[in-house]
């Protein structure tokens, strides 16, 4: 039980600290928030957990957070500003597996011994990272552009305010959908029998839809903060 509840907690946790990114940098907030998801999910990713009697992998919580911050930036401010958050975490994700990978390179001191267990636990997490990160960008770039896509064109058809609810779910459960599966078929495929890669896959997805289904009272909240600062800049 106590993986479950702090499931519950990190859910509340990312949508708060994505408001209040929001709130003290306003856009550039929402747009900071992208990089971060990105980085710490294909970080925590990497372990795998039981949830509710299922077998999960982490980084789903705050990784579905990024559709969240792009529907806000969809709706108060564009398409446009929507694309380019998005390509500033697909950079973001190169960068740091770059680097990351670069610095497993060096040597550690000689005779520092925890020189040593730092290069070691580096070197777990960051040599699984070209395959994670290779499986994450094509998910990420697929179903990112298919979000932003998607809301806008659900906003079309249902354009009153009182829809949000609508075009934010629409869009984005279909995009965690295909998400879900680019990415544990390229990360995990060979690595888990069928039954459990199965298993991860349903899960995923799953955990995305129930956080995407959470984030719509946040997603009214941005837009109330948006409308609240433009009346008083008038």
């Amino acid at each position: 039980m106590q993986n479950e509840i702090l499931w519950l907690v990190e859910i509340l946790a990312n949508f708060l600290l994505i408001i209040l990114a929001y709130k003290l940098f306003g856009k550039w907030g929402l747009i900071m928030w992208i990089p971060v998801s990105v980085i710490v999910a294909n970080i925590q990713v990497i372990q795998t957990v039981e949830l509710f009697g299922l077998a999960a992998t982490l980084g789903n919580v705050v990784y579905a957070t990024s559709f969240l911050v792009t529907d806000i930036l969809s709706e108060n401010y564009g398409k446009k500003e929507a694309k380019k958050a998005v390509w500033i975490g697909f950079f973001s994700l190169i960068s740091m597996t770059l680097l990351m990978n670069l610095s497993l390179y060096f040597v550690p001191l000689e005779g520092d011994e925890f020189a040593v267990i730092a290069h070691e636990a580096s070197s777990t997490i960051f040599k699984l990272m070209p395959r994670i990160a290779l499986a994450s960008l094509l998910a990420y770039l697929l179903s990112q552009r298919h979000d932003v896509w998607a809301f806008h064109m659900w906003r079309n058809r249902f354009p009153k305010e009182n829809q949000l609810w609508i075009r934010n779910n629409l869009s984005t459960m279909v995009s965690q959908l295909i998400d879900s599966l680019v990415f544990v078929l390229i990360a995990f495929y060979g690595v888990f029998e069928t039954a459990v890669l199965f298993e991860i896959f349903l899960t995923t997805y799953v955990l995305k839809w129930i956080v995407a289904a959470a984030d719509t009272p946040f997603v009214y909240w941005a837009r109330h903060i948006r409308k609240k600062d433009s009346y008083i800049m008038k």
